[in-house]
């Protein structure tokens, strides 16, 4: 079921407005999230490291600490920190662009064209773009009639997902829970599609991570701007 307003609304037509702007909402999340899992698994598979699962590489952080590998520490550490910065950024100009995704949108897709052209013989810098742009990515969509979405991480997805299905056979009926499973499986078919081009063009596959990233940025000015100020970070 779509999240609805926790708001009570009266009127017949705000209420079929609300609805409508939960779809387009989730169809944005849906679209975010295959962008995040194409870019995650190309950049996994170019570089060894996870572009967009920063548990994942806090994890491997840990293992090269306790294993005295002082250079993948270094490097864990870096792209940590990288993401963390990639996400201050993307409320930066998500602000400085009075929350207009467009602009966020196209500089997501600068980077990730940035780094397909970098030398595939020193893949730091393009993974290091790639993080950044992911990172700002979050800043596209926090939430959805109320409802909070994370795009390029699905494990709190799945978290409120199976919560809210022990709610349900516990005979409590709330709404919101099953659509927690729109950006898991957005980012699931973005990640076979992103195997699939790097298998075949290696790093250079994120051109079509940048090219879809434009095109979103595009497509979100069919948005009403009242609705997509409901979706952005304040």
């Amino acid at each position: 079921m779509l999240p609805s307003s926790r708001k009570p609304y009266t009127n017949a037509t705000l209420a079929r407005r609300q609805r409508w702007r939960g779809r387009v909402g989730l169809m944005l999340v849906a679209c975010l999230s295959v962008l995040a899992g194409m870019t995650d698994a190309i950049g996994f598979m170019a570089s060894g490291d996870f572009v967009s699962f920063m548990s994942g590489n806090t994890t491997r952080l840990a293992v090269a600490i306790s294993a005295g590998d002082l250079g993948l520490t270094g490097r864990l550490v870096l792209l940590v920190t990288t993401f963390v910065v990639g996400n201050a950024l993307g409320v930066l100009v998500s602000r400085f662009s009075k929350r207009h995704a467009l602009p966020l949108l196209l500089c997501i897709g600068a980077l990730l064209c940035a780094a397909a052209l970098w030398p595939s013989t020193d893949t730091l810098p393009a993974l290091l773009a790639a993080i950044i742009a992911m990172g700002m990515l979050n800043a596209a969509v926090e939430e959805v009639n109320g409802l909070p979405v994370g795009l390029t991480y699905v494990t709190g997805a799945l978290s409120r997902f199976g919560r809210g299905l022990g709610r349900w056979l516990l005979g409590e009926r709330r709404n919101g829970w099953r659509v927690q499973l729109i950006p898991w499986g957005g980012m699931f078919i973005g990640a076979v599609i992103g195997a699939l081009l790097e298998q075949q063009m290696g790093l250079r596959a994120l051109w079509v991570s940048g090219a879809l990233a434009a095109a979103l940025g595009v497509a979100t000015l069919l948005i009403p701007r009242r609705w997509h100020l409901g979706f952005m970070p304040r």
